[in-house]
């Protein structure tokens, strides 16, 4: 009888480890975050307290942590991150699905008549005024 295994059933969820168990990606993310946050600790502890230099100090060091081990259905933290800014503030706005029909296009040009048929009257009355108050003034 053979022994049972878990096999994985997608090779791409194998990730090639660099240092120890970690990926390059992790280590990188986890020395950014000690270069970051122990030189932050050293400088501080004797200003602000033991208890308060530790506390910012791993205030700093979240944000590294957070991008080296969050991953959502295999993209990374900063590329989600990127393509919330794009969606959210670069190509911000909904955009409607607008239809045109030859109807829609007929009214718009019969709207665009009238517009130009009460100018052209709204300028006709401005011209007879305008010829009337002339041949007033030289008479």
């Amino acid at each position: 009888m053979a022994a049972p295994s878990e096999v994985l059933k997608d090779p791409k969820d194998i990730k090639q480890k660099f240092i120890g168990s970690f990926t390059k990606r992790q280590f990188i993310c986890f020395s950014l975050a000690a270069i970051a946050g122990v030189p932050f600790y050293f400088m501080t502890r004797k200003t602000l307290g033991t208890d308060a230099a530790a506390l910012l100090m791993m205030a700093i060091m979240l944000p590294f942590f957070f991008f080296a081990i969050y991953e959502k259905e295999g993209v990374p933290a900063e590329k989600l991150l990127f393509q919330m800014v794009n969606m959210n503030f670069i190509r911000a706005g909904i955009r409607d699905y607008k239809s045109t029909t030859k109807y829609d296009e007929e009214k718009r040009i019969e709207k665009m008549k009238k517009e130009v048929e009460a100018l052209e009257a709204k300028r006709g009355k401005w011209k007879e005024s305008a010829k009337s108050s002339f041949k007033k003034i030289h008479h």
